[in-house]
């Protein structure tokens, strides 16, 4: 049986239930992609160590190695050095750096006036203003007998390299320009350093291609000072050319039996003077 409905009397607006209010749709969110923080950090740390390498190889030190036996004995083919940069202040270094003025008889790695991109090694033997003689393989420094106890000779007289400037005004070995010029810069038989330039040779120096046979060094080419021998090593004996899988075993097994007696020990870590 149905229940009876109430009705609204004549003329009246039944009462309607309120509609709930309408629930917000939720913000969408873009979802980015978050970089990890461990890489992140490797990051950072790579392009700090990047950035401290630059810098100590722009200004502080830089590592060489001997290629030549101009130097001997005091720098022999396979030493490796490490160069101070700083200690002349090059470069930029002269802004905030503190730098020693290059003297005589010190070792100087510098960039070869003929070829720029090339690194050269000798000693300083004439400074700004000096006048340079040799006579029978002997310096004159302002007429007096310049004392060189570390000097090589190992070669026979020769009239341009050992009585420079004053012997044969040609060599097979000279540099075109310098021939030319460095007669312009002589006076009573000695060569006349210029400001700005140092005139350098080798320790060898009957095997040296130094300032008697291209010239000066001008004192932006000077990169810095040899300052460590970090490590040194004997040229290996060549090898016969391998041919076939066991002879290249055969190589390499004969090069690692022999590594350790190529090494010069007594020059590993040792101060160049």
């Amino acid at each position: 049986m149905n229940e009876p409905h109430e009705q609204a009397p004549a003329g009246q607006i039944p009462e309607l239930e309120p509609t709930p209010p309408a629930t917000p749709a939720a913000p969408v969110v873009k979802q980015k992609k978050l970089v990890d923080s461990g890489t992140l950090g490797t990051i950072q740390s790579l392009m700090g160590t990047i950035t401290i390498a630059v810098f100590v190889i722009t200004f502080i030190v830089q590592a060489f190695t001997i290629p030549s036996e101009s130097m001997e004995k005091t720098l022999l083919i396979g030493d490796y050095l490490l160069v101070d940069k700083a200690h002349f202040g090059t470069g930029w270094g002269r802004l905030f750096m503190p730098y020693q003025k290059i003297k005589r008889k010190e070792i100087v790695v510098f960039r070869y006036p003929v070829h720029p991109s090339m690194y050269f090694v000798k000693r300083v033997i004439g400074l700004p203003g000096d006048r340079i003689r040799l006579i029978n393989k002997r310096v004159y420094i302002n007429g007096v007998p310049l004392d060189e106890n570390y000097v090589v000779y190992s070669k026979p007289f020769d009239a341009y390299r050992d009585n420079f400037p004053d012997g044969p005004r040609w060599s097979f070995d000279i540099d075109a320009h310098w021939g030319i010029e460095f007669h312009r810069l002589m006076e009573d038989k000695q060569l006349i350093v210029p400001q700005d330039c140092y005139f350098v040779m080798g320790d060898n120096r009957d095997d040296s291609s130094d300032s008697r046979y291209w010239g000066f060094v001008p004192r932006e080419n000077v990169v810095g000072r040899p300052l460590l021998i970090y490590f040194s090593m004997r040229a290996g004996e060549m090898q016969p050319p391998a041919t076939g899988l066991g002879d290249k075993l055969l190589n390499l097994a004969v090069r690692f039996e022999h590594a350790f007696q190529d090494i010069r020990w007594k020059r590993v870590v040792r101060l160049v003077q």
